[in-house]
This record gives structure tokens, sequence and C-alpha cells, in this order.
């Protein structure tokens, strides 16, 4: 995977490449930037980027990855909370994918801190799996509705695990994760609360992982239910912006 990066690949799949736009010469933060390949795709579309995530060690490939590519790229340690603390900004667009707030309590909090880094005028990009798809699991080849739409902040998923989602066999030190689903009222809610205008939301009929086995390919790197199957989102993405502020009273006489 990251060979294929090093050798030109644009780790960015179709639906975020496609609603992307031009971010070259934007200052942009990538929040839970793992290990850096999508970050330093963005620098690679020319913007002045900075990466922000809680491990060491991923940030420790992160700016092993950008040494070697030759691609400039920040990268701080640190809590989607501490963003407005170690990575202030202002930037033109903050970028969070794929995986991303399932990890996170309160999207309230995210929202806030979101609108917070953002310049006036700046927008958020996001995509993640589709609430509707996050409630279920696959029974005997049926999918079954099995969680909540919205998990409560104080009382998240529980999941052991032996193996990593990435296909690694290495056996894990640390099995057991806590997860959240959001409800698309909690995410849309939470931006708009926080003062942001959403100004683009798409959802897609595919995934970027195989999210459960009755997936099948779909183009380009994509996952989607196979023929026969009532098609339901897979995933969503949005744009959110940060409205200027309204200019004072002109007090010139």
């Amino acid at each position: 995977m990251l060979d294929r990066f090093r050798a030109g690949e644009d780790p960015l799949h179709a639906i975020e490449a496609a609603e992307l736009a031009d971010i070259s010469g934007k200052r942009v933060l990538h929040l839970q930037c793992h290990i850096g390949r999508d970050t330093l795709a963005l620098a690679r579309r020319g913007a002045i980027v900075t990466g922000l995530d809680f491990s060491e060690a991923a940030l420790d490939v992160a700016r092993r990855l950008s040494d070697e590519t030759g691609l400039d790229a920040e990268f701080v340690r640190g809590t989607v909370d501490q963003a407005p603390d170690l990575t202030p900004g202002p930037f033109d667009l903050v970028f969070t994918t794929w995986g991303s707030i399932c990890w996170l309590p309160d999207m309230a909090i995210w929202a806030q801190v979101v609108a917070s880094v953002l310049a006036p005028g700046g927008e958020l990009y996001f995509a993640d799996a589709h609430p509707a798809f996050a409630v279920l699991e696959e029974f005997h080849g049926n999918l079954v509705p099995t969680y909540d739409y919205q998990t409560p902040a104080d009382a998240p998923l529980q999941f052991v695990n032996e193996t990593t989602y990435t296909g690694d066999p290495t056996i894990l030190s640390h099995q057991s994760t806590r997860e959240w689903i959001h409800s698309l009222s909690a995410v849309l809610g939470g931006l708009i609360d926080a003062g942001l205008t959403i100004t683009m939301f798409h959802e897609h009929d595919v995934l970027p992982w195989r999210g459960l086995p009755i997936l099948v390919p779909a183009a380009d790197r994509l996952w989607r239910l196979p023929a026969g199957y009532p098609r339901i989102p897979l995933s969503y993405s949005l744009r959110a912006k940060k409205t200027p502020a309204a200019p004072g009273p002109n007090r010139t006489r």
C-alpha cells in the first residue's frame, strides 16, 4: 500500500477525489490523519497541510513517508478536542474521512472544534460510513438491524478483535475497542449549531472498505451490495462552510 503511494498512486477514492475541488495553496488541517497517506495526498495537490493524530507511532510513519516522498506536511500529536490549542490555524479546509467519527463520543464537540479552527469562509470536507449501514450486521447472508442509529456518549459499543481492520494478521495486544454510531441529525445538527452552513450533502451506495462479508467489489477500490439487494446508502459525504462574520457598523464620519 505504501509502496504504491511512494510510486505515485493516489490514495483518495473516487468519492472524495471528485468532490474535493482545487485545494492548491489552501491551508488544510487533516484531523485523525493516522499514518499520513491522505495528508500527503493533499500536499501532492498543492495544499499546505497539517496532520493531527493521537498516535505517535502512526505519526512516525507519516514523517518517514513525508521524507521518502519529498512531500511537505507538518504532523502534530494530539486528540481532536486538543486541535484548537495545538493546531489553531486558521485553516481554509478541514479534511476528515472514512472511519474517523466512530471513535468520538460527541458530535457537538467535534463540530465546535472544526468551526474553531476554520478561517471565515473556510470549509469542512467530511466523508464516512452511513449510519443506515452502520446499524446492520450480517447473519447467514442476511442484513439485520442490530444497533441503535445513535450511540449514547456514555454507553459506547464495545468490540473485541484479535487483528486490525487493515488485514494485518498480527495478533493485537489490545483487542478491545469502543465505538459510536452517529446519526445524520447528530452530525448535521452539530455542524449547524456550531455556526456552519451545509453546502453539499451526498449519499453513496459504495464504501471504501469491506464493511461486511456480503459486500462485493465495485469500481476503483470501492465495495457495494451484491446485485439483487435493495440499494441503501453505505456512505455519505458533505461540505460545510464557516460564514464570514458580518461587517460591523461603519463608524466613519
